[in-house]
């Protein structure tokens, strides 16, 4: 059975990334804005496929690799707290990178669209690093079936991270426009999540526990 603050700690882990500017979000709200939350709710359909993608990869290797070399814990957990701390850097630091500055983007298919979400996901470094860094730290070995303790923990980040995703698609215009008459709100949201991923990447980098 998965500890419950485990589902906890990939939930708020999910939720402060999927907040946190990215090549996801960015794609996603310019193609809602731009072109339609039609658009939007297709290409997010290609991020989920990535998502599920990882899900999968990630977990048939990692099953065998931290039960066969538990010291690689430490490695990847000290990866996923710097890259955590990178991500809190970029959100905090003056000028930065605002989730709702759509780029111009052309309007395309839906086929394209779908490919070009799953694309966008797959190529995403933050999404490589948190599948095979930060979730499997809170896999515990001592309750046993590895590989459906990190199918179940990744899932919960697929939900929590498609949910967002979607509402964020569906009002992508009408927070765009509020954002932009008023910046300073803008700046709540940009240092609270920068907060939230700063807190776990000291979290994780001063914790001795072994493999979990």
């Amino acid at each position: 059975m998965i500890d419950p603050s485990s589902v906890l700690g990939v939930s708020v882990m999910a939720l402060g990334m999927v907040l946190t500017p990215g090549p996801n979000m960015i794609y996603l709200v310019s193609r809602s804005i731009t072109q339609g939350r039609r658009a939007g709710m297709i290409s997010l359909g290609g991020v989920a496929l990535g998502f599920l993608a990882y899900l999968l990869a990630a977990n048939l290797g990692l099953s065998v690799v931290l039960l066969a070399v538990p010291e690689l814990y430490v490695a990847v957990k000290l990866a996923g707290a710097a890259y955590l701390a990178h991500l809190a850097w970029n959100a905090l630091k003056p000028g930065g990178i605002s989730v709702f500055a759509p780029q111009d983007v052309p309007h395309d298919s839906p086929r394209r669209l779908f490919t070009m979400g799953l694309m966008t996901n797959l190529l995403n470094p933050k999404i490589a690093i948190m599948y095979v860094s930060l979730i499997p730290q809170f896999i515990d070995l001592d309750k046993g079936h590895v590989l459906l303790q990190g199918l179940a923990l990744g899932s919960v980040q697929v939900v929590v991270s498609i949910a967002v995703n979607l509402t964020i698609v569906l009002a992508a215009g009408t927070i765009a426009v509020f954002l932009a008459r008023r910046p300073s709100w803008l700046k709540v949201q940009r240092y609270l999540m920068g907060t939230v991923l700063g807190t776990l990447a000291v979290s994780l980098a001063v914790d001795t526990s072994g493999p979990a």
